[in-house]
């Protein structure tokens, strides 16, 4: 399975649990404090969706840049660069959201919770559902090229 297939599945996924966290953490939201409340679900899902699509953008860019090869240090640093940049991203976003009268700082909170351990569990199952070869071109006794 190639890396865009593996990706592919991952933001799918990621889709999946951008909705549930929005349709769920709306809901609760708006049960827990009202408008803000709802808002800040959203956001947290909003959120959701805008880092996971970095994440894939990210590892594309590298793999196209890099010509396939993972092992390549600058595969590493496009992705440790784009990790770094929306670091940078979420903080400014988290500053300028701080003393919105429309955000709850819990819910907000939570929704982000939620989404950080659910992406990485979307990434988890996505890499460990696809079935990578540990080796590359071999060709074996029998094959025949």
């Amino acid at each position: 399975m190639k890396t865009a297939t593996i990706l592919a599945r991952a933001l799918v996924y990621g889709g999946i649990l951008t909705v549930a966290i929005a349709v769920v953490g709306s809901i609760v939201g708006y049960l827990v404090a009202g408008g803000p409340g709802l808002v800040s679900a959203l956001i947290g899902a909003g959120l959701t969706a805008l880092f996971m699509g970095f994440t894939a953008l990210s590892i594309l860019l590298a793999a196209r840049v890099t010509k396939g090869e993972a092992s390549s240090t600058l595969f590493f640093g496009i992705v440790l660069g784009v990790w770094l940049l929306k670091f940078v991203v979420f903080i400014v976003i988290l500053v300028l959201l701080r003393d919105q009268p429309f955000i709850e700082p819990l819910v907000m909170f939570f929704a982000i919770l939620v989404a950080v351990i659910g992406s990485l569990v979307v990434d988890v199952i996505a890499y460990v559902g696809a079935r990578v070869p540990y080796v590359g071109d071999i060709a074996l006794p029998g094959d025949q090229r």
